[in-house]
């Protein structure tokens, strides 16, 4: 994602209009689908997702959910989502040594399939379904995060953000507190700034300037208040903070990452190597 956040956008919701509250009682499918996710148990995520999916295959957020869980997947095999890779440009868009698994893509794009053919039916009959806005926002995110950071696409992914973002805009028009829709709309102003110039003069995203500092600030709000995407937000945040020099505020969140998600060996190993360069003054 010249791309540093295009890996924005990714993951998703339930059936009714506001998110499930934070106190319920026993957490949902979706809910356990995106905590076996955040612990890199795909597996495990799938499960719950199926059996959400068995109890109602119409609603969109369990596809949307199923590609997230191949692309993160898919990610991390290639190990893109080290904090080396997101901090050096140059491996952002290097296009050798990267094979992407064409079982694992096949299933990815069936269920993006899947999760907009059921966004869209629920549009025409409702366009201002926020469940079927956020839905369909997600599996245009998936599908641009895919394309930038799988297959080196990043200037073709570029439309993708675009739409993506026109989405999450519509969500929050009609509801100012769907907090992680805002996670769209932070990425795209935090990647637009990270643009060079020339590139940013001719990418126009409608209501986004471009503002590094804007973005991370809206990042924020869904680090703080956001439901299913508020630990990826604290993910974002972490690479950005090391992009923008600031590897204390990265350390924290990977501290707050690796106790809330303690079988994710990915945390507990970017965070023991940020904190022995920080140890040694480096």
């Amino acid at each position: 994602m010249s791309s540093v956040l295009q890996v924005a956008a990714v993951f998703w919701f339930g059936l009714t209009i506001t998110l499930p509250a934070l106190s319920e009682e026993k957490p949902s499918e979706i809910d356990q689908a995106f905590s076996r996710l955040y612990n890199f148990d795909f597996p495990g995520a799938h499960a719950a997702l199926n059996r959400r999916i068995s109890s109602n295959p119409e609603d969109p957020l369990p596809y949307a959910v199923r590609a997230s869980a191949d692309m993160f997947y898919e990610l991390d095999r290639l190990s893109i989502l080290e904090g080396e890779f997101f901090s050096d440009d140059k491996r952002i868009a290097d296009k050798k040594n990267v094979k992407p698994d064409p079982a694992n893509r096949a299933l990815l794009f069936k269920a993006l399939d899947d999760a907009q053919s059921r966004a869209q039916a629920r549009l025409r009959v409702n366009p201002d379904d926020q469940n079927a806005l956020f839905a369909s926002c997600v599996a245009t995110g998936v599908l641009g995060d895919y394309t930038a950071l799988v297959e080196k696409k990043q200037l073709s992914s570029l439309s993708l953000v675009k739409r993506s973002t026109a989405l999450a805009q519509r969500l929050l028009k009609l509801n100012p507190q769907y907090y992680d829709a805002y996670l769209t709309t932070g990425t795209t102003e935090y990647l637009i700034g990270s643009l060079p110039f020339f590139v940013r003069w001719f990418v126009r995203v409608d209501n986004i300037n471009g503002d590094k500092t804007q973005g991370m600030q809206t990042v924020q709000l869904v680090a703080n208040k956001g439901h299913y995407l508020k630990p990826f937000a604290k993910i974002l945040l972490a690479i950005a903070n090391l992009r923008e020099k600031r590897p204390r505020e990265s350390e924290k969140l990977l501290i707050e990452l690796s106790h809330d998600f303690p079988e994710n060996p990915l945390f507990k190993k970017e965070l023991a190597l940020l904190s022995a360069k920080l140890s040694s003054g480096q």
